[in-house]
């Protein structure tokens, strides 16, 4: 059970850093230019798939009882 609770702290970390690096890169898709879109174009072809989930997630409403959840 212990390590139920260190898988889930996981998957939450590589969450918020995956949405983290997509917003440094790929943040001129929500008007937050950050870096050259050079290196951007560079990296796209490998974020493709996850573009979509990340608009959707980033333009969600929050609350601020979901960073405590």
């Amino acid at each position: 059970m212990m390590g139920y609770e260190f898988e889930k702290h996981g998957i939450a970390m590589r969450a918020s850093m995956e949405t983290l690096f997509m917003a440094v890169t790929f943040g001129d898709m929500l008007g937050l230019p950050i870096i050259p879109p050079y290196y951007s174009l560079r990296l796209l072809p490998y974020v493709v798939p996850q573009i979509s989930t990340w608009k959707r997630r980033m333009l969600r409403e929050k609350d601020l009882t979901d960073a405590l959840a």
